[in-house]
């Protein structure tokens, strides 16, 4: 089985090569996600360590010196939150990149299956469903472990969140759900552009050559279509662009609001969603592919 490079060493030779084939991000994706699974493990062994040192200060109470909380958070929970942060900002800045060479790529992506294609938004993840898996992941860990909240003991995952930050929270999504609406707004309005007058003006003169008997090839001019195009392209990636700074912002500000125990279970469920959901379309898609090539034969 062939390793595939991680996703830095990756873009780095793309970048060198040139970002000119379609298939390229797909590849740098496949390193990113293999480096998310990485980072998912990385993940779940600090909410292990957590708990044990947790369980450890309750047994020896006052007796001898225990590190506190906050100095396990310092050495372990935020280096790890900034690691896992940067690689969401490494993806979005490649993601970029691509999106200047291929940008109708990134609205098709060819490394989604077709189960993640359906919930896409703007050729990712709406940043409102980050409250959605917030809300989810508390009232699992919340209803898991209530018998020791009864009994007054901090928990201290998101089934302890406390009021102030969820009012902060509720504040995020009202603002974030504004923001995804206006983009959304932008979107229909370029998604509009593709019956302006220079289209529809093209488009008839091409039938009327075609209509006059010219072949299909003899009056494609490429050169005045991609000047048509051109325009309506660079509005798409203005506007992939703005969702995508409001996915990774959105992101950030849920990690600012939470605790650095709480940003780890929220990180490692949404690592888990989006890599079992990868994972479940990816198999669907080869299933229903072998099942169609059957039926072919």
């Amino acid at each position: 089985m062939s390793v595939l490079p991680n996703s830095v060493t990756y873009m780095t030779q793309a970048i060198r090569n040139g970002l000119h084939e379609r298939e390229s991000f797909h590849k740098f994706f496949e390193c990113w996600i293999v480096e998310q699974n990485q980072h998912l493990g990385q993940l779940v062994s600090a909410s292990k360590e957590h708990e044990e040192h947790q369980r450890q200060q309750r047994e020896r109470g006052r007796n001898g010196r225990t590190e506190t909380q906050e100095e396990v958070d310092e050495r372990i929970l935020r280096p790890l939150l900034e690691r896992v942060i940067q690689h969401y900002e490494h993806y979005y800045r490649a993601k970029a990149r691509w999106a200047k060479n291929d940008i109708l790529s990134m609205f098709n992506p060819s490394w989604r299956s077709s189960l993640e294609d359906a919930f896409l938004w703007i050729g990712g993840w709406r940043p409102s469903m980050a409250f959605h898996l917030l809300y989810s992941k508390s009232g699992l860990q919340l209803e898991a472990r209530l018998e020791e909240l009864i009994r007054g003991l901090a928990t201290g995952d998101l089934g302890d969140i406390s009021p102030s930050q969820l009012e902060k929270v509720d504040e995020l999504q009202r603002e974030t759900i504004r923001e995804e609406k206006e983009i959304t707004e932008k979107l229909a309005k370029q998604q509009e552009t593709v019956a302006d007058s220079s289209m529809v003006e093209l488009t008839h003169a091409v039938t009327e050559m075609i209509r006059e008997g010219a072949a299909v090839d003899q009056v494609m001019d490429e050169g005045r279509v991609d000047d048509t195009l051109a325009p309506k392209e660079e509005g798409l990636a203005e506007i992939l662009q703005m969702a995508d700074d409001l996915r990774l912002k959105t992101l950030k500000k849920v990690i600012d609001i939470l605790t650095p125990i709480q940003g780890v279970y929220f990180l490692i469920a949404a690592a888990e969603l989006h890599l079992r959901v990868h994972e479940w379309g990816k198999r669907r898609d080869a299933r229903h592919h072998h099942r169609d090539g059957e039926v072919g034969h």
